[in-house]
């Protein structure tokens, strides 16, 4: 009768961890569509500054690269964490 009692506690706690599973989902996809507008952004203006300078195409590209690593490990960061959030199990369901 005991282990009935403690599934029945843990249910509730299964269903709000699915919640959690899709919004995780949903910011890891957020942050890739976010890397990749953002690093659109950057070529762009980089693009668009070459064209009118081309003198000056060695030191804008070392910037856009730059600017496309940081944009990157940013997307990066968030992705793991909803990955973590994702495949780590609660402390509560531990216990069980």
């Amino acid at each position: 009768m005991e282990l009935l009692s403690v599934l029945l506690e843990a249910a509730p706690l299964q269903e709000a961890n699915t919640v959690g599973y899709g919004l995780a989902a949903l910011g890891a996809a957020v942050a890739a569509l976010g890397a990749g507008l953002g690093i659109g952004k950057v070529g762009e203006g980089a693009l668009n500054a070459m064209a009118r300078q081309p003198e000056s195409i060695n030191d804008l590209r070392a910037n856009m690269i730059l600017m496309a690593a940081l944009i990157e490990g940013a997307a990066f960061f968030a992705m793991v964490i909803g990955l973590l959030v994702l495949f780590t199990v609660p402390n509560s369901l531990v216990a069980v």
